[in-house]
């Protein structure tokens, strides 16, 4: 196994000649793999696996800002669903508060289902082909999500869960172009720190303007903008990104093999029944037959995944990038995201239903996330080169279990200012210190064509944990609201549930480091 000897960035730009520091960093970081695994470089070696940084500032600038889109949207779709959540529902005719979490669930659930196919068909077909597909998709989907007002709330639900297909498409796509275009280093940490920086701001922009189209005018109308900016994006696309030879494979394997469809459906499956099932037990209860038949069903899908990908010929995770750092830092990611996921959508619901905010006054409430998050993401990207990335997972499973442990306890009747506003400040840095921190060190740790797996694996995570951080939640809170008759504490109970999962992530971040510490005391014995 090849070890890396990338130099560590001072602050002032030089290379540290630390021994010790590079040291503790190269320990930090995970193995790499692909120059042991040239089997798997002949089935996927691709003619696009470097693409040159844009010649200029400006043509620099343009080209991240249209990449960078790719997750700001994917947070504007997310939040389109929680603000104006009891609009929504109105004109469905529906209050439950498992029908509408399902808003959110359902689009989250295929962003972090089909992210691992979407990365794949990008390492075959071209990364920028798919984010220019993931934009248009995005866009179509998002103007029949508008016009199901005209239909149902399972239509509406089903336009989001088929919209939601779109940022999966984006995601592991934007990310591997970023991936395959700048080299590790520093200018790499704070691109892909700008990156996770461009979430928050997606997030309150998305819950801005659909909360005013609900308020002032008609909530079909912010779908059908949404629409209209992905397809303009979907140009730009085109226009900004650098075209990139069409993959040359050598080898004659089948596109199904190549594309390892058998896996990916059987994976795409399981993980669908099982987040189905948690997040409809919330709305039926567990005392439906069908609610724990899928979910059993669920997990059979996902063993007959890992004995395909075993024999697969090229496999959507090839064994050889698995590490025990990157199975901690996924483990810091489902833990805190899914909590994320519970404290972003009980704000809300917090705000509009017990305080009796407007969905617009809801969100500005909110807004504090989007400065502190870019604060964090620049921070992040600063500290990348000089801390151990375990070092950085626990800080960011610090920051979702404070927010979460401080909202939980919000009095009714206490002012914003004390408890509420700081709330906001901090869980955004629990965000922006995780994403970016866990893509860089997947990305760094594969080779360049396998940057749409790096990429998957991470936003797969994320976004998968959200939805099914909101099943779990779901289920807490109609258990524990007395048939619905005391909201507060069916949302203080989802809460609780939330600090669990933040902290069984913190505990997950203790262990990371342990292992860490103990990995450098060993060589250092050596």
């Amino acid at each position: 196994m090849e070890t890396r000897t990338d130099p560590i960035p001072s602050p002032n730009g030089a290379e540290s000649t630390s021994d010790s520091e590079v040291h503790w960093n190269e320990l930090q970081k995970p193995p790499t793999h692909h120059d042991n695994d040239p089997e798997a470089l002949t089935r996927l070696e691709t003619s696009q696996s470097h693409m040159s940084p844009p010649e200029s500032l400006p043509k620099e600038i343009m080209f991240v800002s249209v990449v960078c889109m790719a997750q700001f949207m994917t947070q504007c779709g997310l939040c389109m669903s929680i603000a104006p959540v009891h609009i929504i529902g109105d004109s469905f005719a529906t209050s439950n508060p498992a029908s509408l979490s399902w808003f959110a669930a359902a689009y989250s659930l295929t962003v972090g289902t089909f992210i691992l196919i979407a990365g794949r068909l990008g390492d075959v077909y071209g990364h920028r082909r798919l984010l220019i597909i993931g934009f248009s998709w995005f866009s179509l989907w998002s103007l029949l999500a508008g016009f199901s007002v005209y239909s149902n709330e399972i239509f509406f639900d089903c336009c989001r869960a088929l919209q939601g297909i779109g940022p999966a498409m984006l995601l592991p796509n934007a990310i591997a172009i970023l991936g395959r275009t700048y080299p590790p280093g520093l200018r790499k940490e704070m691109i892909f720190s700008l990156f996770g920086a461009t979430a928050p701001g997606g997030f309150i922009v998305g819950g801005v303007f659909s909360s005013i189209f609900a308020q002032l005018v008609w909530w079909p109308w912010g779908y059908w903008v949404l629409a209209i900016v992905c397809a303009v994006l979907a140009v730009l696309g085109w226009v900004v990104i650098p075209n990139t030879p069409t993959p040359k494979f050598d080898d004659d394997l089948r596109v199904w093999q190549r594309l390892d469809l058998v896996g990916g459906a059987a994976g795409i499956s399981g993980l669908v029944l099982i987040n189905f099932a948690w997040n409809q037990a919330a709305l039926a209860g567990w005392k439906e037959p069908y609610c724990y038949i899928l979910l059993i069903i669920g997990f059979i899908f996902l063993g007959v995944f890992a004995m395909v990908e075993r024999k697969a010929l090229c496999p959507l995770l090839p064994s050889s990038v698995f590490t025990g750092d990157l199975a901690w830092v996924l483990g810091c990611i489902a833990a805190g995201w899914s909590s994320f996921g519970i404290i972003i959508y009980y704000f809300y619901q917090f705000m509009e239903v017990i305080k009796g905010d407007s969905p617009l006054l809801a969100t500005a409430k909110w807004s504090g996330a989007a400065a502190s998050g870019a604060i964090a993401a620049l921070v992040t990207g600063f500290l990348l080169g000089r801390l151990p990335p375990s070092v950085i997972m626990f800080c960011a499973m610090v920051f979702f279990t404070a927010g979460l442990s401080i909202f939980a306890t919000v009095p009714v009747h206490q002012t914003y200012w004390a408890q509420a506003f700081v709330v906001s400040l901090i869980t955004s840095w629990g965000m922006d210190m995780s994403f970016p921190s866990g893509t860089l060190i997947l990305s760094n740790s594969m080779h360049r064509h396998h940057q749409g797996l790096a990429a998957s694996l991470v936003a797969t995570t994320v976004n998968y944990s959200i939805s099914l951080g909101l099943g779990f939640a779901g289920t807490v809170e109609t258990h524990v609201n007395d048939g619905g008759t005391n909201v507060l504490r069916g949302y203080r109970g989802a809460l609780y549930m939330g600090i669990g999962l933040a902290g069984l992530g913190l505990f997950v971040s203790i262990c990371f480091m342990f292992t860490s510490w103990r990995r450098y005391r060993a060589e250092r014995q050596k």
